[in-house]
């Protein structure tokens, strides 16, 4: 082996390795794997062996112009995966925010001029330019947050040319930056107003017309569609996702939000994710813990919206696989702030800080059905993060205080 095509970074005052986390139910604390004065042995991108660090030098006969030394003590764990965001978009809905929390209704605010339609017509003005300008800003903030893969949506085009100018641009933009992006094609966000025809006849010109394009160009991978009664029901959506998923596309589901039926429709497409869940009930709860679907809570928008978490604490007690996104989006998720959304969920519904943590790591990995990160071990990227503390339990006790200190993305930091 040679040596100097090698890395060791540490020491860590404490490394949380997240391996051997199951991928559905509670965990306690205890369960959790963390090294005391730890190190990661890194193979250009790739993780070749994780453990004590003075065991890593001498084990690997590492010299020191291949050891990148931490001087402070910091914490280590698995870079944030955030596998629900929709931070590819041009303007702003500040104004929606304000009428809001003044009061107004959903359709008030949709009738005067606001909701997903404004969104649509900023993003739809907005040249190339601007919305990798906007994007690339976000990626940008998250990454000083610690989230080293973030998934990102289209939806705010809801014609050909727009849904296809956004998933280039954050093609393109993928390209030009370290972290990952994993593109999901929303066009079945919403009926566009300026459509003629149906929710059914708007869905099947999708399959027909858009599908081909995303396959193509490789433009996407993943189909998402929002089940709602003020967006797409049940039925339609099910024929929508069937015949996606005929075509190789992953699915996943913007589901239960206001009212159920959305969970059931993602066990029965086999989904890899059902998002929101703010409306699920006992049954839901039961139906999703016994799938292979995982529940993805976004404590974002309920903080946007003010309404109540998604039943966190029920899924995982039921059995359930639980990541925690950000929804990060001009209207109802505008924070963007993942580790300060899911504190305080774990807050709130009782989670331990193995079950918040692996929410942000191993188990959202899961929910993009990505088998290569979310945990720190031989043979995975060396996505990876540190905080400035000694003990893990300041991390989410700060509630979002406390930042990442370094971030290393495929070895780089």
């Amino acid at each position: 082996m040679n040596l100097f095509k090698t890395k060791l970074v540490g020491p860590f005052k404490q490394l949380l390795t997240f391996a051997g986390i199951p991928p559905k139910g509670p965990v306690a604390d205890e369960k959790l794997s963390v090294i005391e004065d730890a190190g990661i042995l890194l193979k250009g991108r790739f993780i070749e062996a994780v453990g004590g660090f003075d065991e890593l030098i001498r084990d690997w006969k590492v010299r020191d112009a291949a050891i990148e030394r931490l001087r402070e003590d910091v914490v280590g764990l698995p870079g944030f995966v955030d596998a629900h965001t929709h931070i590819c978009y041009a303007g702003s809905r500040a104004l929606d925010y304000a009428m809001r929390n003044a009061g107004k209704s959903y359709l008030e605010i949709a009738r005067s001029g606001g909701g997903i339609w404004n969104s649509v017509q900023h993003t739809r003005n907005a040249s190339d330019e601007v919305l990798a300008e906007g994007l690339t800003g976000r990626i940008n903030r998250h990454v000083k947050a610690g989230v080293t893969t973030m998934e990102v949506k289209s939806g705010y085009g809801l014609n050909l040319e727009t849904e296809i100018k956004m998933l280039k641009t954050i093609q393109k933009v993928n390209q030009q930056q370290s972290v990952d992006l994993i593109p999901t094609c929303l066009a079945a966000h919403i009926l566009p107003p300026d459509f003629d025809g149906n929710a059914g006849s708007y869905l099947r010109h999708l399959v027909r017309d858009l599908f081909p394009i995303l396959l193509s160009e490789k433009l996407a991978s993943r189909i998402d569609i929002f089940v709602e009664e003020t967006a797409f029901a049940y039925e339609v959506a099910k024929s929508y996702l069937i015949a996606a998923g005929r075509q190789g596309f992953d699915l996943t589901i913007h589901a239960d939000q206001f009212t159920t039926g959305g969970s059931k429709l993602a066990v029965e497409v086999k989904a890899v994710s059902a998002d929101h869940l703010e409306a699920s009930s006992e049954k839901e709860i039961a139906y999703l813990a016994k799938s292979d679907t995982t529940a993805t809570v976004l404590p974002g928008a309920s903080l946007g919206l003010g309404m109540k978490f998604a039943p966190a604490r029920s899924l995982l007690d039921a059995g359930g696989s639980l990541a925690i996104a950000s929804d990060w989006n001009p209207g109802s998720a505008p924070m963007g702030d993942l580790l300060t959304q899911a504190a305080l969920l774990g807050a709130y519904e009782k989670l331990t800080n193995a079950e918040v943590l692996a929410g942000l790591t191993v188990r959202a990995a899961r929910a993009l059905k990505l088998t290569d990160r979310g945990s720190l071990k031989p043979g995975l990227l060396a996505d990876f993060i540190a905080f400035p503390c000694a003990d893990y339990r300041e991390i989410l006790y700060n509630q979002g205080a406390l930042r990442p200190c370094r971030v290393w993305k495929k070895g780089v930091r």
